[in-house]
C-alpha cells in the first residue's frame, strides 16, 4: 500500500500520526521504572516462565513418542 502512496501523502500521513503521538500523556522514568519493577516483582510468583508450569497442567507436554519401524 506504502508504494502506491506518493511521497507528500506518507509525509501527510506521518504528520498525522505525530500529532496523535504528541497528545498522549507523558511521564518520567524514574516513576514509570519503579512501578514496573514492583509489579514484575510482585507478580513474579505466577509467573509460569519464572517458576515453571506443573506437568499435570502443561498442555505442551508431549503425550508419547516418535517410532521408526
Amino acid at each position: 500500500m506504502a508504494q502506491e502512496l506518493s511521497e507528500k501523502e506518507l509525509l501527510k500521513m506521518e504528520v498525522e500520526q505525530l500529532k496523535k503521538e504528541v497528545k498522549n500523556p507523558r511521564a518520567l522514568i524514574s516513576k514509570t521504572g519503579k512501578e514496573i519493577k514492583d509489579y514484575v516483582e510482585a507478580e513474579a510468583g505466577n509467573d509460569p516462565l519464572l517458576k515453571g508450569i506443573p506437568e499435570d497442567k502443561n498442555p505442551f507436554k508431549e503425550k508419547g513418542g516418535c517410532m521408526i519401524s
